[in-house]
């Protein structure tokens, strides 16, 4: 199970609120399982960081990023973020804010197929045990 700092629940409750254009438009096409009937969550709590959006079940996260994220900081820091994620056993999608808005279909097809192979690779039920 992933940990989250709790004092970050009132900052993604604000991202939740005040969120750019396109994590709009690509949260109308993720939101209520309409991707391989996975649940998304927006702006969610993952350790010490907020990920934009996380379907728990395929382990997968996609970051929608502004302008800034191309600056030398923010690379770092994106890179630190995405070892840390990964380190947790999580994809990693990432998406400029263009992408969205003039990508849209094609974004949505990453994540399809990201989604579908993510949870191509968890069995549906666990195992039978023989004996007792």
């Amino acid at each position: 199970m992933l940990v989250y700092n709790r004092k970050l629940k009132p900052i993604a409750r604000r991202l939740r609120a005040d969120m750019t254009d396109s994590e709009q438009i690509l949260w109308s096409r993720l939101r209520k399982k309409q991707l391989q009937r996975a649940q998304f969550y927006r702006q969610k709590p993952i350790g010490t960081y907020i990920v934009d959006f996380y379907a728990p079940k395929a382990k997968l996260v996609v970051e929608v990023d502004g302008s800034q994220h191309l600056d030398l900081e923010h690379g770092q820091n994106d890179a630190e973020r995405d070892a840390y994620l990964t380190s947790e056993g999580l994809l990693v999608l990432r998406f400029s804010n263009m992408q969205v808005l003039q990508e849209l279909d094609a974004v949505v097809e990453a994540v399809f197929r990201a989604l579908t192979e993510r949870l191509d690779q968890i069995p549906p039920f666990p195992p039978l045990l023989k004996g007792g």
